[in-house]
């Protein structure tokens, strides 16, 4: 909801973002983002930023 939120409140270039992720994808990659953080033992964690942050990108677009 605050991506969303976020994300159809910002203009750029004239043209307003769209944000089409869902919880449910989120919690999905959540789950397994947890599960290689145990695996490797905290290694993992270094890179969860990351790879919030590309979720994100890959969920917003231009309308």
């Amino acid at each position: 909801m605050i991506y969303r939120w976020e994300t159809k409140h910002t203009v750029i270039n004239g043209k307003r973002l769209h944000f089409d992720g869902t919880a449910s994808q989120l919690f999905g990659n959540w789950i397994l983002w947890v599960l290689l953080t145990i695996i490797t033992i905290g290694i993992y964690s270094f890179w969860l930023r990351i790879e919030l942050k590309k979720w994100k990108t890959k969920h917003t677009f231009f309308e």
